[in-house]
């Protein structure tokens, strides 16, 4: 079953979704690991709908392993068409399911890099419609 999951973030990592940029995004937040040099941006774009915030789309760009990067797909794939307040309260064990693989501390971080840049990507966007 690990072989079906390390398939499954291979392809990820050759051929991620939402890979690139967005023309005028509603918010861009990028951050780096420093221990590692992982590092990813992430832009998004939102509509709303029924009342709500949504992810219309979402795109990133980043350097770094191969967790990093594919986990970043997942999440990505994962958070499109979802609403704002539900992604932000989405769980890092979320993120490592979606992984499915166990990783040592140092690769957890890897993991969760991308969700932390998503999520400090809308606090930001937040704060700037205050």
């Amino acid at each position: 079953m690990q072989d079906l999951y390390r398939e499954h973030i291979l392809d990820h990592y050759e051929n991620p979704r939402y890979h690139g940029t967005l023309a005028q995004p509603d918010f861009t937040h990028e951050e780096s690991n420093p221990l590692c040099g992982d590092r990813i941006r992430i832009d998004v774009k939102l509509c709303h709908k029924d009342g709500r915030d949504v992810i219309a789309d979402a795109a990133f760009t980043g350097e770094g392993c191969i967790i990093s990067q594919a986990a970043t797909s997942m999440l990505l794939e994962d958070v499109v068409n979802k609403p704002v307040d539900e992604v932000e309260q989405t769980d890092p064990q979320h993120v490592l399911d979606l992984l499915g693989v166990p990783l040592s501390a140092a690769r957890v971080k890897c993991a969760l890099l991308g969700l932390k840049v998503l999520k400090t990507g809308i606090k930001r966007w937040k704060l700037s419609r205050q």
